[in-house]
């Protein structure tokens, strides 16, 4: 049985984290040798000669109701491709998005984008990279240290509530398609959520509660962890019935340790909920830190195996 408020009242658990415990801190160590062997994947090495998508930047976008009195800057890949989908185009959203779509960075998210659509190994798929809002309001914190913008990014990403897919299906998708004059597919199988640490979270969580909408997740490095109850995640897959959501995680052995738990032990136990419940999903565990260089090296096929039809 859960706790009950009361309990977690008596044991301090309702209370905000101070800055340090225990004379520790929060915050990711990562070391360059754990992730030495990781290099972006070759698919996002793509030759000049290669088509390019485009990428349209929505500056200071405040066009939402749920997290109202937020602003961010959206960017959106638009494919180069010579045949438009009948029934919509497919979507990528990438929570934290700068990280994805940065050209030098471990992903290079348009680069694999264009490779696949070149290939011909993937429908024409829309990319939208958002990342959190900068509020112009106090945010509730989990833990001292965080300011506003951390706040407001974990006001998004670590609630376990439904917030996050009603911004994203509700706002963001139905805002792009009008001002790209595009139509995206409403097909849940179509769309993904993707996303590293607390945006793995709010990816999971997003299609959780709205699999009508959304039944793929990408999670890097997952915050699994009791930030905002993150760790309630993995019993709430063994005891509600399954949904059609098809999961990618990655983690590593050096991925965060912090006084909101262990990411790498918080993962295993996803991959392990995920397979007694029943689930269509892949784990990678590999060496790596609480970053995206294992995730770039296998961005590609990791697309290939969410996207697959069977």
């Amino acid at each position: 049985m859960p706790s009950n408020l009361q309990t977690l009242q008596l044991l301090g658990l309702d209370q905000t984290i101070p800055t340090e415990v225990n004379q520790r801190v929060n915050g990711a160590l990562n070391r360059p040798e754990w992730d030495a062997n990781y290099n972006p994947c070759p698919e996002a090495l793509a030759s000049a000669h290669m088509p390019e998508g485009e990428v349209i930047t929505l500056r200071n976008w405040r066009a939402t109701q749920v997290y109202a009195g937020t602003e961010r800057d959206i960017r959106i890949y638009l494919p180069n491709v010579d045949q438009l989908p009948a029934d919509g185009y497919r979507v990528l959203v990438c929570s934290d998005g700068p990280f994805y779509l940065a050209k030098s960075g471990p992903v290079r998210a348009t680069k694999v984008l264009d490779t696949l659509h070149a290939q011909g190994e993937i429908e024409p798929t829309i990319g939208i990279f958002l990342p959190s809002g900068r509020p112009d309001h106090p945010v509730a914190v989990p833990i001292e240290s965080y300011g506003p913008i951390e706040a407001q990014r974990s006001l998004e990403y670590d609630q376990l509530s439904a917030d996050y897919g009603e911004f994203v299906f509700g706002e963001v998708l139905p805002y792009v398609a009008q001002h790209c004059a595009v139509s995206i597919s409403i097909k849940p199988q179509h769309r993904t959520m993707c996303g590293i640490s607390s945006g793995a979270l709010g990816g999971f969580m997003a299609a959780w509660h709205h699999p009508d909408q959304c039944q793929r997740v990408i999670s890097h490095c997952g915050s699994y962890t009791d930030i905002w109850g993150g760790h309630n995640v993995p019993s709430l897959l063994r005891q509600k019935p399954r949904k059609p959501i098809r999961v990618f995680l990655q983690s590593g052995e050096n991925d965060a340790n912090t006084p909101f738990g262990n990411w790498p032990l918080a993962n295993q136990a996803m991959a392990s909920a995920l397979d007694w419940a029943g689930y269509d999903f892949r784990f990678e565990f590999g060496v790596g830190g609480h970053n995206l260089h294992h995730a770039g090296s296998i961005f590609a096929d990791t697309l290939r195996w969410s996207w697959r039809e069977d």
